[in-house]
């Protein structure tokens, strides 16, 4: 019977919670807080607010989607993951072999400029040395390529 006495005294003691908040301002400017506004405050200058209100759930899509639309956006998606995974593959090779050629260039610039005597072969397999106006224009030749190969 005293159980039964105290949760009904709870219960009544909670019902004030879920009554209207309302902000009201008097005629000397002072801001009050109360469940009911006098009748003589101006409406225009009340604030109500509610409490104990939940929060708004989320609106259920008007019909779920079947297996096969399901399935047609997951081979769709996995159709983009693999594009876009060869296409990084593809992108990294090119990255790599532009990396290689510009240290391959540098190298033939470095060789050329070091000094010493360039030999080349002809078209009958016969070794010549290149002359200094030759030397000068290979170097240009090389140092276009090293610039163009590493930007």
């Amino acid at each position: 019977m005293k159980f039964t006495t105290l949760i009904i005294s709870l219960l009544l003691l909670c019902t004030p919670a879920h009554a209207a908040l309302n902000k009201w301002v008097d005629e000397k400017g002072a801001v009050h807080y109360s469940d009911t506004v006098p009748p003589d405050v101006n409406k225009a200058n009340v604030v109500h607010s509610m409490t104990g209100k939940g929060q708004l759930e989320a609106p259920v899509s008007s019909s779920p989607k079947t297996v096969a639309e399901r399935e047609v956006e997951l081979k769709k998606s996995r159709k983009e993951k693999e594009d876009s995974a060869a296409k990084k593959e593809q992108e990294d090779k090119r990255t790599a072999e532009r990396a290689h050629n510009c240290l391959v260039a540098q190298q033939n610039l470095r060789g050329l400029e070091e000094g010493g005597r360039v030999v080349t072969y002809d078209a009958k397999g016969e070794r010549t040395f290149l002359d200094d106006a030759t030397r000068e224009q290979r170097i240009s030749e090389a140092r276009s390529a090293a610039s163009s190969m590493c930007d």
